[in-house]
């Protein structure tokens, strides 16, 4: 190797392929492959075939494909080599067409790239069978014309050149991926509107749907509606993925509406996640089974957010809020129950979040006053007598089921008016006029 190298130092200022006695000699060895470029293409695809299980199954690439772009490939890349006027114009369209075709194919760029070093590797072997054969005959070119170093040099050429077209290749594959994936995502997007919009009654759109998303037609889900509050997060599919749940979501009117797959008994843990990751305000459907019901789904989980206030940043199901749901449809009528059930404890500016506390805690816990001030920190008879004080000041008896569902419905449209009766701004006011 030493020897070698110090024989040569003296023609190291300048690449031997930039000489002309090279140059003459690429020049050669192409013009002598080309009419065999049927047969080198021959020896390639059996190669190829030969180490790649991938191209030898003939799925998803025909022999015939890998012998038509085998064939071009080498055909462009000996007229590079021997620096050749390409007969096509365009010397790297064989390049760019193969890694377009891979990409469409699905076949690994790795597997490709392999591909184009067996191809290469057998090009070089043809270009020293021809060197050796024609050593010392009229065809050499030169009188160094198959010697060590010549050979040496004819294969860094060789390897420049495939490598060359490796790039070209690979970043057509690139490329290629990069188109597909935004049309997979463009219609990804279009067919979830399309369910949202309710037109998943039509089977060809939710088979579509379906295949897109990746999901079953037939499953378990919930739509989820999220305003998009300047603390939480764009949307919660990275917290949903982390806990292995499925989503699928995209901005909507000013908020994020996802489809989201749930296991057996996962919707309590959507609702905590939602709560205590994410920090949006979201209002949850109900579950549906068919990819179909999306958009009904979809003006549930609007309406179940629609109850909760303003960037609260929390999370309801709408089976949990169905009282609250129909007040907030109807304002007038929410504003009159808390009128004409409570009105008498809310004139009573110093009592009034004691004894709302005090009765939002007893109506929850079954009217039990033992449990009520065990929650309060106070005394049983503190609670009873603050009950008594709500009985008084509404002229409603403590003791009637009806006046305590009274009492309770007007609870939950409090915070759905203002302090002069007006409706307070709820999330699903976002894009509303």
């Amino acid at each position: 190797m030493a020897q070698n190298s110090a024989a040569r130092a003296p023609r190291s200022e300048a690449p031997r392929s930039d000489g002309p006695r090279d140059g003459e000699l690429r020049r050669a060895l192409a013009v002598a492959l080309l009419p065999g470029i049927d047969e080198l293409t021959r020896r390639v695809v059996d190669d190829i075939h030969a180490h790649s299980g991938t191209y030898a199954s003939g799925s998803p690439v025909s022999r015939d494909d890998l012998w038509e772009i085998c064939r071009d490939n080498l055909l462009r890349a000996l007229e590079d080599f021997g620096g050749l006027p390409s007969s096509e114009g365009d010397g790297e369209h064989a390049a760019r067409e193969t890694g377009r075709r891979r990409a469409e194919q699905d076949v690994p760029l790795d597997t490709v790239l392999q591909a184009y070093r067996r191809g290469g590797r057998v090009m070089w072997q043809v270009m020293a069978e021809h060197l050796r054969a024609t050593r010392g005959t009229p065809e050499a070119v030169g009188p160094v014309a198959g010697d060590r170093d010549t050979e040496l040099d004819m294969a860094g050429a060789v390897w420049e050149t495939i490598d060359r077209y490796s790039l070209v290749m690979a970043e057509s594959y690139r490329l290629t991926q990069l188109e597909m994936q935004g049309r997979q995502d463009t219609r990804r997007v279009a067919l979830f509107e399309a369910l949202l919009d309710g037109r998943g009654d039509d089977p060809a759109v939710a088979a579509a749907a379906s295949a897109a998303l990746g999901v079953p037609v037939h499953d378990r889900y919930v739509i989820v509606v999220a305003a998009q509050d300047p603390a939480a997060p764009p949307n919660p599919a990275p917290v949903l993925d982390d806990h292995g749940i499925w989503s699928f979501w995209r901005p909507r009117s000013g908020r994020y509406a996802g489809i989201v797959r749930l296991a057996a008994g996962e919707s309590g843990v959507l609702l905590d996640l939602l709560r205590r990751r994410t920090g949006a305000t979201a209002g949850v459907s109900p579950e549906f089974d068919r990819l179909a019901q999306a958009g009904r789904a979809l003006r549930l989980a609007e309406q179940a957010l629609r109850t909760l206030p303003a960037g609260s940043g929390e999370a309801a199901a709408f089976d949990d809020r169905l009282a609250e749901v129909l007040l907030v449809g109807r304002p007038e009528i929410a504003e009159r129950i808390v009128i004409t059930q409570l009105g008498g404890v809310l004139d009573t500016a110093a009592e009034r979040e004691v004894l709302l506390t005090t009765l939002r805690v007893w109506l929850d816990h079954g009217c039990s006053a033992v449990r009520a001030a065990e929650l309060l920190y106070c005394h049983r008879n503190t609670v009873l007598n603050r009950i008594g004080r709500i009985a008084e000041l509404t002229g409603r008896s403590a003791e009637s089921g009806e006046v305590r569902l009274g009492w309770a419905l007007a609870l939950r449209a409090l915070p759905l008016i203002g302090a002069e009766g007006e409706r307070a701004p709820v999330d699903g006011d976002v894009g509303r006029t």
